[in-house]
């Protein structure tokens, strides 16, 4: 099920006149970090201008994995890992979770090894991950005949339901005592003293000392507003869901070509591993030089893209008051048509790779755009120029996963209680303090 502005409203709270914390954003960072607030006693309200997990959080593969992540990434999957293990019986809501694993598939010998180089990484951080060869690969994947020369797997890693998780997440919040208001755009943040005071929305003014910006895709455009820089592009990617099939994996897989996983409905979601576009705007030339390094590494998947509202993003609404129409209330859900061309070429490589599905009807194709930074890893971190707001953006198309963790993260951090992870690599200031952009070893 993908949302769009007509999908009815579900969350249709008061707005309230004060708060411990306002969270903007209903996506599965905003809403798992409400729901950790909430269960430690703050209140707490969360503003969507469009709907709960409308955009990016109901779009994705739906992994939950560990397997190739960024070493600094690493310890808040885990921890992520074990909580979406209990969530289940926490809130009495079906997440569609289950640990099903996450293989890699490698073509030959050198993809393979490739693979292995995260190994290391693996043994670190005493991960299940292993190798396998071609046969094991075969037993595992009944099409699989004998075309993948071998694979990583993580057998602990797993998978949840997109479209049910955060909204099932979003009513255990509420359960909590969280607010959650959709058609509630955020427009601004008020400062008193130096500090945040409250923010002002389309609804009204809520005042509260503390604000979390988890605006996925919008979150640098709001801060710009603000006189934040933060160096965030998108990247479109396209995703479609197969009807029920004949069981050929149970579990999460992705080669260079083709990405699959079985889905708690019986039917399959693909995606292409190595095709994504980017719509050229002023951000792409005012953050070229900081996305060069990882440019340099996906240049071959990246596919740059200049017409569908180029005029809009080039010279579009950059900066408003709070009594002003904002772009967030123009466009409540960001919902991006499939790339025809994508959507045959899943097909045609679905029939050459997974002949048992090559007649199976697609039963829904869907885009959406994902935020990434330059060195593909989150900011989470207080803003210094506006002390209480919190940043929790950035999660680069690995935020579902990790989505409950960095919630728990960072509802400690705005407490200002020990989070229980090095939070270094996060923090906003390393893009302006001289630091080089630095990729870690993700896969």
């Amino acid at each position: 099920m993908i949302y769009s502005e007509q999908t009815p409203v579900a969350f249709n709270d008061p707005l309230p006149g004060r708060v411990d914390v306002v969270v903007i954003g209903g996506g599965v960072i905003g809403i798992s970090t409400a729901y950790f607030l909430a269960k430690q006693g703050v209140s707490v309200a969360v503003c969507e201008k469009g709907r709960v997990a409308g955009e990016q959080s109901s779009r994705n593969w739906g992994w939950v994995r560990q397997q190739g992540r960024d070493p600094d990434e690493l310890p808040i999957m885990t921890e992520s890992l074990g909580i979406w293990d209990g969530l289940a019986r926490e809130t009495g809501e079906d997440f569609g979770f289950t640990r099903c694993g996450v293989t890699y598939l490698a073509d030959d010998a050198k993809e393979l090894a490739g693979l292995e180089t995260w190994m290391e990484v693996a043994k670190q951080h005493q991960l299940d991950t292993r190798v396998l060869g071609k046969s094991e690969v075969d037993d595992m994947i009944s099409d699989a005949n004998g075309q993948w020369h071998g694979a990583l797997i993580t057998p602990s890693d797993g998978r949840a339901e997109p479209w049910k998780a955060v909204p099932a997440l979003a009513r255990a919040a509420r359960a909590e005592g969280t607010v959650i208001l959709e058609n509630c755009a955020v427009r601004t943040i008020e400062s008193e003293g130096g500090r945040v005071g409250g923010v002002v929305t389309e609804k009204g003014t809520v005042k509260t000392s503390a604000v979390v910006c988890a605006g996925g895709v919008w979150s640098s455009l709001f801060l710009r507003n603000l006189g934040i820089d933060l160096p965030q592009l998108t990247v479109k990617s396209c995703v479609a869901a197969t009807g029920p099939a004949t069981d050929i994996f149970q579990g999460n897989a992705a080669s260079s070509h083709l990405a699959f996983r079985r889905r708690q409905d019986g039917g399959y979601t693909i995606a292409l591993g190595d095709y994504h576009e980017h719509y050229v705007s002023r951000d792409s030339f005012r953050h070229f030089f900081k996305f060069l390094p990882n440019l340099k590494l996906t240049w071959r998947k990246t596919h740059l893209r200049f017409g569908d509202g180029l005029w809009e993003r080039l010279f579009g609404t950059e900066s408003w008051s709070a009594d002003e129409e904002t772009p967030f209330e123009r466009n409540r859900v960001v919902n991006p048509a499939p790339t025809p061309a994508v959507v045959n070429r899943m097909h045609a490589r679905m029939a050459k790779y997974l002949p048992s599905l090559a007649d199976v009807p697609l039963a829904e194709t869907w885009a959406g755009m994902i935020d990434t930074m330059p060195d593909v890893v989150p900011v989470m971190d207080e803003t210094p120029s506006l002390p209480g707001l919190f940043l929790a953006t950035g999660f680069s198309g690995h935020g579902f996963g990790i989505g409950p963790g960095a919630g728990r993260v960072m509802a400690d951090l705005i407490q200002g209680r020990p989070t229980g992870h090095d939070l270094t690599r996060f923090r906003f200031s390393r893009f302006s303090d001289g630091s080089p952009i630095t990729l870690g070893p993700a896969l």
